[in-house]
């Protein structure tokens, strides 16, 4: 078999191939025969058919498992020989069969990027402590009071900060009911009765609930507001809408006392300390693990910053389509209109192509580093994932390991896991510096 490997730009080489006739005769032979072993021909018992009469009932399949048989060694041997990291063979093409019966054909192969690893043990990173300060606990000790929050009635003084406004509105935009300018769709916020409004600066409306303080109960005010060109109703955008509105009453936040009968409350059997260590020990779980994925972000940002190499056009697109659709998909979910989907279409697209571009520098730069350290992925990590996919789908193991065989499935998680352990690998070596989140906050993005 003479093979010709032809390198081209953007990870992309030919691999055209000849067949010598003896090798396609010795292979197409050996096909043959195990046809004519096994098949039923009427008039032959199984077995004694003539080759002829074989070649002439079943000569399509047999050149069409030749020709795959000749294009996987073809493959194997491009592997063995030729120092190519491939990522895809394609497909036979331009497959001739010669008049003296050698074979033919080509193929297009995806290669992977040829990378020069920049320095990667080491990398600066610059991280807050894992410590959970005081100010952290109490202020979530203070987001449990207010969430077991008793409403107290308020009589005898006007609406103030903090309070909660109980009132009737009805919305009008350049005159017209709401509903009359952008439909059922905005019922919610054309007319609401014995609405529960907390009065600060953020909550349903910028700056509706503060326009209210001084409002004694029964008192009634037109207020009007700017809406910005990011509200959601594209209807209203930029305009001024007014709500008429009555005050019917107003509430006043009585939060609980921070004791033991407190933390039983929330937690039965259990003391105020004792609350304490256990949402201490969550919120440090939980900050390591953002602490974590900052730090991965950290030595991603500098590694795709640190060299630059081609990627696979085809291997781009591929990626580029699954994350716009993941970007629909994820718009859908939030209300997105179709129409609205296909107006901002290019701006998906354009979305979808930094992140494809991004996944996949950082794919490939983490399996490169993985094959200099000599990261592999343990058997037992390996079986484990696929026990828990089993679990999952509540089906027989040996199932799913056959179902992910044929897609491929075992080697994609393989990579997923490889590329895990080589994050851990680089966090484990990076040297990083601990700073507060204030000046975690007035570092440039560029220089982290």
């Amino acid at each position: 078999m003479n093979i010709v490997v032809e390198k081209q730009p953007k990870c992309v080489a030919v691999l055209n191939v000849v067949v010598p006739a003896a090798d396609v005769a010795a292979k197409r032979t050996k096909i043959a025969s195990t046809y004519a072993s096994q098949a039923k021909i009427a008039g032959f018992r199984p077995g004694k058919a003539p080759k002829n009469v074989v070649q002439q009932r079943f000569g399509k399949q047999i050149f069409e498992e030749l020709t795959d048989a000749l294009f996987g060694e073809a493959c194997d041997q491009v592997l063995e020989k030729e120092n190519l990291k491939v990522l895809d063979f394609g497909f036979p093409d331009n497959l001739n069969e010669r008049p003296d019966g050698s074979i033919t054909f080509e193929t297009k192969l995806i290669l992977a990027p040829e990378i020069t690893l920049p320095e990667y043990k080491g990398i600066e990173v610059k991280a807050p402590s894992a410590k959970i300060t005081d100010e952290e606990l109490n202020a979530q000790l203070q987001e449990l009071r207010e969430r077991l929050a008793e409403f107290e009635d308020v009589d005898g003084r006007p609406l103030q900060a903090d309070d909660i406004a109980v009132v009737d509105f009805t919305t009008t935009c350049g005159g017209l009911p709401l509903t009359e300018v952008i439909g059922d769709k905005g019922q919610y916020l054309a007319k609401r009765e014995n609405h529960w409004l907390p009065v600060k600066e953020g909550d349903f409306l910028p700056g509706y609930a503060v326009q209210l303080t001084g409002l004694n109960i029964g008192d009634e005010k037109a207020v009007t507001i700017s809406l910005g060109e990011d509200f959601p109703f594209e209807e209203l955008r930029g305009k001024e809408i007014t709500l008429q509105t009555t005050l019917q009453g107003i509430k006043a936040n009585k939060l609980p006392e921070l004791d033991d009968a407190f933390a039983e409350k929330l937690l039965p059997g259990k003391t105020l300390v004792e609350l304490k260590d256990l949402i201490s020990g969550n919120m440090t779980l939980e900050k390591a693990k953002q602490i974590s994925e900052f730090k991965v972000n950290q030595i991603v940002a500098h590694l795709n910053k640190s060299v630059s190499f081609e990627l696979p056009e085809e291997i781009v697109l591929r990626e580029t389509q699954s994350q716009a659709d993941s970007l629909v998909e994820e718009g859908s979910k939030h209300g997105a209109s179709e129409e609205e989907m296909m107006a901002r279409q290019e701006e998906i697209f354009s979305l979808a192509t930094e992140r494809a571009v991004t996944n996949l520098r950082t794919n490939f730069l983490l399996q490169e580093i993985a094959a200099a350290e000599k990261i592999t992925v343990p058997d037992s990590d390996l079986f484990a994932h696929i026990s828990r996919i089993a679990t999952a789908r509540k089906e027989p193991i040996k199932k799913v390991i056959k179902d992910l065989q044929r897609t491929r499935g075992i080697q994609s998680i393989n990579r997923s896991l490889l590329i895990g352990l080589t994050i851990d690998f680089l966090v484990e070596h990076a040297n990083v510096t601990e700073v507060s989140a204030e000046e975690l906050e007035a570092t440039p993005a560029e220089s982290l």
